[in-house]
């Protein structure tokens, strides 16, 4: 089982699609590691040899930001936009739609289930 970046891959798959198990890993970024590193875009991950895999995890090692780093600077860059009072951090703090979405209908996504008004009986 080859683990990179502190993430098992699975077994069957092909090695690209791999790869994208690992966060901030996409299908281009894939193809280019897979390229770097000379390995067979179509091989299995469970066919990989132990040096394909050190060459793997030392590109991604040193040309990528994946999985705890990423998701860090990811949560530093939204409590920035908090901290300096933008428009986007806070629709972030409220939990609504960041890019100029529509609320009044939709959004169910970002603001939750529908909170029912009861109505009032005289």
């Amino acid at each position: 089982m080859a683990r990179i970046a502190g993430v098992d891959l699975p077994k069957n798959k092909r090695t690209i699609i791999g790869l994208t198990y690992i966060f901030g890993i996409g299908k281009a970024s894939a193809q280019n590691i897979c390229a770097k590193s000379g390995v067979d875009e179509s091989k299995r991950v469970k066919d990989l040899t132990e040096d394909e895999v050190a060459k793997i995890r030392k590109i991604i090692q040193d040309e990528y930001k994946v999985e705890g780093s990423l998701k860090t600077e990811i949560n530093m860059n939204i409590k920035r936009l908090m901290d300096i009072n933008s428009v986007r951090g806070y629709r972030h703090h409220r939990g609504l739609p960041v890019h100029g979405q529509r609320t009044k209908t939709n959004a169910r996504t970002r603001k939750g289930r529908k909170r029912l008004v009861g109505g009032k009986k005289k």
